[in-house]
């Protein structure tokens, strides 16, 4: 007797035995069910999070920071991220763009609204990288000198600006605040209001013989002259300012890591703005205290930046270019290697998902064993017969295996059809949710091949396993005893 006469045996026995077979099938069915849905909603956000790193060109990506590492401030010399460190970085094998980040303030008007807002600086090659390619509306610079300028989605809701066409060719007029060390320095002269005059006269001259009135009268007055000076510095900056034409609008986003701002300039063009002096913006002046560059130097030559992004070649390994610049003194992320981190928590997070449905199915398996056991009281006697016509104990086995292993698998098939109904049910809820929220429309299921085929074969092994003791108790029976059961 072969496969198929097995299983057209055990098709007709759970058939007489319709309803028992249909509640217990309907365990399996929900069991399995239960585990499609929900690691198809784990595998679902693992592809959404995959397919975002893909289209945004993450993998290829890695910034790279100033060490600040205690043994790097001890350290006689520290690495910085300067225009000399952008070309050494574009010469690590491996690495096809390296660009800063050159953030700054700006002001922008267009029409009859003002906007404050951030402006960076990038060169036309970073552009066509994959990192900016979700255009939607427009292109890119013509150059890295034209007097363009690309702007983000977050730029026009600033603007209230429904539609990106709209804003394409329009005329900003953008200017930036530059505090400037002269107009420190004059303000601690100035003395429109006579005070400096006043603090004069209140000096003894006499007492300035004294060690402690001097130092007293010094410390004052070295303050005061500090405090003037800050004054000047911040609150009378030179206005720097350009009309720039928009040429492109593309689909923004910020993450701790990827700073993309909301107006973009050419680095020719940006280096306008940059001259006359050091942004007045507090983050702006605290990078050039830190670089201890604040009174040597404001040219593009000397600046340095908090950070570079660099583009790497999709057919080298990221951790040889990872290892290359750590070697130069900086530090390194990787989208690369948080990405492996991201797989290793779905993989938690689908296995603890995978448990509860597990534990259903185990509760189905019950349900099997008791079937089979029933099954088994209810055919003593044809067992008997089977035996006596020579049957041995393993056919007899293998029989009752057959019938687990066909509610298995009818209950695996059900389960992951209805499985795969709750997601596509919980998708569209998802969806109208999101739509009348104003978020982003995302897919949050997925049913790849190795959860079907995973789905399956747990149906199926617990199934064998559950019919498993019910099928050796039936090899195990007397023919004897079994012809004498009524």
């Amino acid at each position: 007797m072969n496969l198929r006469d097995l299983i057209s045996i055990s098709l007709s026995n759970l058939w007489r035995m319709k309803l028992r077979a249909i509640l217990t099938i309907s365990g399996v069915v929900i069991a399995i069910a239960a585990f499609v849905a929900m690691v198809s909603f784990g595998a679902g956000n693992q592809k959404l999070v995959a397919d975002q790193f893909n289209e945004l060109g993450l993998f290829s990506t890695m910034i790279v920071y100033p060490n600040d590492s205690d043994e790097a401030i001890d350290s006689l010399e520290t690495a910085v991220l300067d225009n000399n460190a952008i070309t050494i970085l574009s010469s690590v094998p491996g690495v096809d763009l390296a660009y800063p980040f050159d953030e700054f303030t700006v002001t922008v008007v267009s029409d009859d609204t003002t906007v404050t807002t951030s402006a960076q600086a990038l060169p036309e090659a970073a552009l066509n990288t994959r990192l900016f390619s979700r255009l939607l509306a427009g292109s890119s610079f013509a150059g890295d000198s034209v007097d363009e300028a690309f702007v983000t989605d977050e730029l026009l809701e600033m603007l209230s600006i429904d539609e990106p066409d709209s804003i394409i060719g329009r005329q900003l007029i953008i200017s930036v605040k530059k505090a400037n060390i002269d107009s420190g320095l004059i303000y601690i002269f100035r003395d429109n209001d006579g005070e400096i005059l006043r603090r004069l006269e209140d000096i003894e001259l006499d007492s300035l013989w004294y060690a402690d009135y001097f130092k007293r009268i010094a410390r004052q007055e070295l303050g005061f002259a500090a405090e003037r000076f800050l004054d000047g510095f911040i609150n009378v900056p030179n206005i720097v300012a350009d009309t720039l034409k928009v040429c492109g609008v593309f689909k923004g986003g910020r993450s701790h890591r990827l700073k993309i701002e909301p107006v973009i300039i050419p680095t020719s063009t940006a280096a306008r703005f940059n001259s006359g002096g050091i942004s007045s913006d507090p983050a702006d002046l605290f990078i050039q205290f830190k670089s201890n560059k604040f009174f040597t130097s404001n040219s593009e030559t000397d600046k340095s930046y908090p950070q570079v992004t660099l583009s790497l070649d999709p057919f080298v390994a990221y951790e040889h270019v990872r290892d290359s610049v750590e070697a130069l003194g900086y530090d390194t992320f990787s989208y690369a290697e948080q990405f492996k981190e991201i797989r290793r928590f779905f993989i938690y997070f689908n296995i603890a998902l995978g448990v509860i449905g597990l534990v259903a199915l185990a509760t189905a398996s019950l349900g099997i064993a008791n079937t089979m056991v029933m099954s088994i009281i209810e055919r003593t006697r044809e067992i008997g017969v089977l035996k006596s016509l020579g049957a041995h104990e393993g056919y007899i086995r293998l029989l009752f295996l057959v019938e687990s292993a066909v509610i298995g698998t009818l209950g695996s098939l059900m389960g992951i059809l209805f499985g795969w109904l709750a997601t596509r049910i919980a998708s569209i809820v998802a969806r109208i949710v999101m739509e009348n929220q104003g978020w982003e429309v995302m897919e949050l299921f997925a049913l790849p091949w190795w959860l079907v085929l995973t789905a399956f074969l747990f149906g199926l092994v617990v199934s064998l396993a559950a019919g498993y003791y019910p099928a050796s108790r039936a090899a195990r029976i007397d023919p004897v005893e079994a012809l004498r059961n009524e």
